[in-house]
């Protein structure tokens, strides 16, 4: 039987292991093919675009895992009926839910280790996907300079080459404006030729220019204009600025994206004491007396020791000061209306918060709990269809893991907009594939045709037999 398990074991291992990163190559391209506009163009180092990637890897691992274990496990019994082994194990006196055990144990202790890799793994990941994203989207594009277009790239400079050399450094026609004094077009540069070169620590670019003329307007001077004509100047500019500088991580630390379990148990704790906070200091203002300063301390104290909180009721008593009651009343209800409106609005942003804290929360529980149920989808699926491969499982489960998707990101969407609460939202995508998973669990273990065109083509027949009137045969007639 030990054998029989390590069979079974091996044959899911291999199509588990190709489809996952198959599957996970694929989310990685659309990522490319996503983010790519912000990519090209800024000359980053190669190693600096592989560390995205990998970040971009871990961060999709999430929607790759429960669809590799979902067509491995389609594949795997799938390639078990096409060639007569599941029939072979059934003939032995093994159910399918005793076949199916190994896998079972298998994608349990997988679902575990996606719940480590959400709870501890994923969040770091996220963190330095967000800042290296981040570092990228504000580099500035590589250097480069080309022919008989105005270059603004270098800080304080535009620069103007009407062509270059075949070596690329040779330049003619150099025409630079200055505005590193930031005063207006008040100093123009113009070479006949130069020299473009980058400096050993690639900190400076120089320009070696021949043959030229400097102009300069001399602000508050005599002499408004001056201009010098030069046969050789070195002009050095600073390409610091093109350089990719690392921003500090604790910028995204609180994201909720970033935070373990606990993390997100100790800031929904928080929002919730704030809104806590919040409603004290509500009721502390709404209950407030604000009473006329022209009332004497006699009548003030009278009104302090009074049961009734409305002013208006004060007006009908105190008819002298009927106008000043009324008008502090008037007041104090539209300070009341500003901060019930404010305090709306912050309420509905905590709550917005907390349903995000909640929704990570609940997600690192539900891509475990979504692996097991794909996989009692999965196996169930191959042992009826009878076909490995990666031909009729790849449909099917792309099928299914489109409802899967479409479900989770549909509820999650509404529980962002406060439409569900969070444990309905990130559940509804498992509460309604697992009946089906049970279903066809039932349907596999009693050896049901579910997918055999022929058995339903039958039963129709059969169906319009009965409900058509047979026509009499006029030779029995007669």
């Amino acid at each position: 039987m030990k054998k029989l398990h390590t069979l079974i074991i091996k044959s899911y291992i291999g199509p588990f292991i190709l489809t996952f990163f198959i599957t996970l190559f694929i989310f990685v391209m659309q990522f490319l093919w996503k983010y790519i506009d912000e990519l090209v163009g800024k000359g980053l180092e190669w190693y600096l675009v592989a560390e995205l990637l990998f970040y971009a890897s871990a961060n999709l691992v999430p929607m790759a895992l429960p669809l590799a274990i979902l067509l491995a496990s389609i594949m795997t019994f799938g390639s078990f009926g096409e060639h007569y082994e599941l029939v072979a194990m059934k003939s032995s006196g093994m159910g399918l839910m005793r076949i199916m055990y190994p896998l079972l144990i298998v994608t349990v202790f997988t679902s575990f280790c996606a719940f480590l890799f959400t709870n501890f793994v994923w969040p770091k990941a996220n963190l330095e996907f967000a800042s290296l994203l981040y570092d990228i989207r504000h580099k500035k594009p590589a250097f480069d300079i080309t022919e008989g277009v105005y270059y603004d790239g270098i800080d304080g400079y535009v620069i103007r080459i009407e062509n270059k050399d075949e070596d690329g450094k040779g330049l003619n026609d150099i025409l630079i404006y200055d505005h590193s004094k930031k005063e207006g077009n008040i100093h123009v540069i113009r070479a006949e030729k130069g020299r473009m070169e980058m400096s050993k620590d690639e900190r400076y670019l120089v320009f070696t220019l021949e043959n030229g003329t400097s102009y300069e307007e001399i602000q508050e001077s005599t002499k408004p204009h001056m201009k010098s004509v030069f046969k050789k100047e070195v002009l050095r500019f600073d390409l610091s600025g093109f350089q990719m500088e690392r921003s500090d991580k604790d910028i995204f630390k609180d994201n909720y994206q970033m935070l373990n379990l606990v993390q997100l148990d100790n800031a929904v704790d928080t929002y919730n004491l704030a809104i806590e906070k919040r409603n004290i200091e509500y009721t502390r203002l709404i209950n407030k007396k604000t009473l006329p300063e022209e009332l004497d301390s006699a009548q003030l104290s009278k009104l302090e020791k009074s049961d009734s909180t409305s002013l208006f009721a004060y007006a009908n008593i105190f008819t002298d000061h009927k106008v000043a009651l009324i008008e502090t009343a008037i007041s104090q209800l539209r300070s009341n209306k500003t901060y019930v409106t404010s305090r709306a609005n912050v309420l509905k942003s905590n709550t917005k918060s907390i349903n995000r804290h909640l929704i990570e929360w609940h997600r690192k529980f539900t891509l475990s709990f979504a692996c097991v149920i794909l996989f009692f989808i999965g196996a169930p699926l191959g042992a009826i269809i009878r076909k490995g491969g990666l031909g009729m499982p790849v449909v099917i489960s792309v099928l299914f893991f489109l409802v899967y998707h479409i479900t989770s990101i549909t509820s999650e969407k509404m529980v962002k907009q406060g439409e569900l609460e969070p444990f309905k939202g990130m559940w509804m995508a498992s509460i309604i594939l697992l009946p089906i998973g049970l279903f066809l669990t039932y349907k596999a273990s009693t050896d049901s045709s579910l997918f055999n065109l022929e058995t339903y083509s039958k039963s129709i027949r059969n169906f319009f037999e009965r409900i058509l009137p047979k026509k009499e045969n006029p030779i029995k007639g007669k």
